[in-house]
């Protein structure tokens, strides 16, 4: 590998570690709805949606993102992002609501250039045969910070450290990172640019978006991912502890394995997608892995399935919702490799944001007169996400094959003459 390559190689993997910070914050406040609903003076369901907020500035930031990127490229915007997260950091460790709920919007809208400048770099500078993979390996690094931000914050929680001291101590580690990310990634060549910048990137976003396979890519990776975003990293502890009486540590640790299990089935599955050439058939048959698991964690009988061993599976199944970020780009012209994954993130994520408050509202209405939750008011709240997992099947059958397989002919025997 060569100097450049190894630049490349760098600027890909700081933008990955950037990636798992962003991550850490956006699952940490689920372990710490209760001391959050006491420091702000808010309810819990008021708590789940001040994090929610999260998604409202990443869903329509991944299109900034994602322009940004085609146009300026990962060192002028990365960087940038790191630091509105640190800031946003800062706001949400305030105690004050309305600066807070800033605080966290802004944390998703810088957090969203980590995973677009990841994938622009890996998508740009390597192979296509390699896509999947290193888009898989990029979503480790999210979801092992996801994890991080369960197990590791959890016990400090516990503990007794004040939550406020924590998110100081991450707003600052965000400005620094926002230093290094300058630093390390490596500028590229000047491009000439046109008048006409601003038509040419909307052009651009709107080519994107009037291609049908970049809608089902969105939609199919949304519905994958909210079985994770909203009831694993938001609601997965206090599940574990109303519906089925765990105590808090090992809620946090069992409620951790989700996020675990991404990081091993991102680059798993994205690499035997590389390596048989097809998107569709890992994605339709870890669709259906994610059903049958997500219908025992709600429906299932406790004890059954060793603790774990259903959240794992879980995570790893539904790791195969980064296979479409590969798809949309393989779907659309090179030239708009940034905005494709914008454009996916945006609808995936805008089911997150979206649906975040609807699911909380289900919960507090299913419980409405008990003294809390119980399983029959969660199994009532989330059995829906069933059917976004069904309908994801569905729709990924009429996705387009865009595997390296699906590119070459098919050998036909010729008989030999007589």
């Amino acid at each position: 590998m060569g100097r450049a390559g190894r630049a490349v190689l760098v600027a890909w993997l700081v933008t990955a570690a950037y990636y798992f910070y962003q991550y850490f914050l956006r699952s940490a406040p689920a372990v710490m709805i209760p001391q959050l609903a006491s420091g702000f003076g808010i309810g819990a369901g008021a708590v789940a949606s001040m994090v929610g907020l999260f998604y409202y500035g990443y869903s329509p930031f991944s299109l900034v993102a994602g322009l940004a990127m085609d146009r300026l490229g990962p060192r002028l915007t990365v960087p940038v992002g790191a630091a509105l997260v640190g800031a946003g950091a800062l706001l949400f460790a305030s105690g004050n609501a309305p600066l807070a709920s800033a605080g966290r919007f802004l944390q998703g809208a810088g957090g969203v250039f980590a995973l677009v400048g990841a994938a622009y770099i890996a998508t740009t500078n390597f192979p296509p045969s390699r896509a999947a993979t290193l888009i898989g390996a990029t979503q480790m690094f999210g979801m092992a910070g996801g994890s991080a931000g369960q197990f590791a914050v959890g016990p400090l929680i516990s503990r007794g450290m004040p939550w406020a001291t924590l998110w100081v101590g991450l707003g600052v580690a965000g400005l620094v990172i926002g230093v290094l990310l300058f630093v390390l990634i490596p500028g590229r060549e000047p491009r000439a640019q046109s008048p006409d910048w601003a038509r040419e990137a909307l052009s651009g976003l709107g080519l994107v978006f009037r291609n049908p396979q970049s809608i089902l890519c969105g939609v199919i990776s949304g519905l994958m991912f909210i079985p994770t975003t909203i009831f694993g990293m938001v609601w997965g502890v206090r599940f574990l502890q109303e519906a089925h009486g765990v105590d808090y540590a090992d809620a946090v640790m069992r409620s951790a394995s989700v996020p675990f299990g991404w990081i091993i089935g991102c680059p798993l599955l994205g690499y035997v997608s590389d390596r048989i050439g097809r998107r569709k058939p890992v994605i339709i048959g870890s669709c259906a892995a994610l059903l049958a698991c997500l219908a025992w964690i709600l429906y299932g009988q406790p004890g059954v399935v060793p603790p774990y061993v259903s959240g794992l599976v879980t995570g790893l199944a539904s790791g195969a919702a980064m296979i479409p970020y590969t798809v949309i780009k393989e779907a659309n012209p090179a030239n708009v490799s940034g905005t494709s994954t914008g454009v996916v993130n945006f609808i995936n994520f805008t089911f997150s944001a979206v649906l975040g408050p609807v699911f909380a509202g289900a919960l507090l209405k299913a419980a409405e007169g008990a003294e809390a939750p119980g399983l029959v008011h969660y199994q009532s709240a989330f059995g829906p996400m069933l059917i976004g997992v069904v309908l994801a099947i569905v729709l990924a059958f009429a996705l387009k094959e865009t595997g390296s397989a699906a590119a070459k002919p098919v050998a036909v025997a010729v008989p030999a003459e007589r």
